[in-house]
């Protein structure tokens, strides 16, 4: 118990001992605060019957086998106040719980819930769409190679006619003096190529 360690006439190991002894005391479990236990605070709600006034420990519904489990409800963390609006009943589609314990529901829920999503039911026959698969694809966007729709469209300089970048490229590389397929000019490089940003876009 004394104050000055270094001036008792002790060994030092018991001088060590003592104030290892005396550095713990404060933590001993005896010393520890208990929080007096009394009401909650008015933001408080209790999440299993979702009623402010008292803890979750002391609820009357605790035990009662017929008043079945609640789902915790979620908290209006991170949303401005300015996006909720406030709500009376807890069970509302949506609710959730704010800082002073009232229920509230986000302004983009409001809206979405009171327009509701328009289903279908599976058995109804797909609608037509409006745009036909039968229309004739035009030939200006048609390849003169592979007779498919472009892909990258490039213009041979010799010609002006527009082919797939890769068709092209190939038919050139593969042809031994660069010919176009089309009239057959020799010496069409690939890097001649210009891209068609017009029949792209298309």
């Amino acid at each position: 118990q004394t104050a000055n360690l270094a001036e008792t006439s002790a060994s030092e190991e018991d001088k060590i001992r003592a104030m290892m002894i005396q550095s713990c005391h404060e933590y001993d479990p005896i010393n520890y605060m208990k929080k007096p236990l009394g009401p909650p605070p008015s933001s408080y709600t209790c999440h299993p019957c979702r009623k402010p006034g008292h803890s979750i420990k002391n609820c009357p519904t605790n035990g009662d086998e017929s008043f079945g489990s609640v789902s915790r409800m979620k908290k209006s963390t991170g949303i401005p106040r300015s996006f909720l609006v406030e709500v009376k009943d807890p069970n509302t589609k949506g609710v959730m719980l704010t800082k002073t314990g009232k229920y509230a529901i986000p302004c983009l829920n409001v809206e979405a819930y009171a327009r509701r999503k328009k289903e279908k039911p599976p058995f109804l026959p797909e609608e037509p769409s409006s745009s036909s698969s039968d229309d004739p694809i035009p030939d200006e966007i048609l390849c003169l190679i592979c007779k498919e729709i472009m892909t990258d469209a490039a213009i041979i300089p010799c010609c002006g006619n527009s082919y797939c970048d890769e068709c092209i490229r190939t038919a050139l590389l593969e042809s031994e003096e660069h010919r176009c397929p089309e009239c057959h000019q020799t010496g069409v490089l690939p890097d001649a190529l210009v891209a068609n940003r017009c029949l792209c876009q298309v």
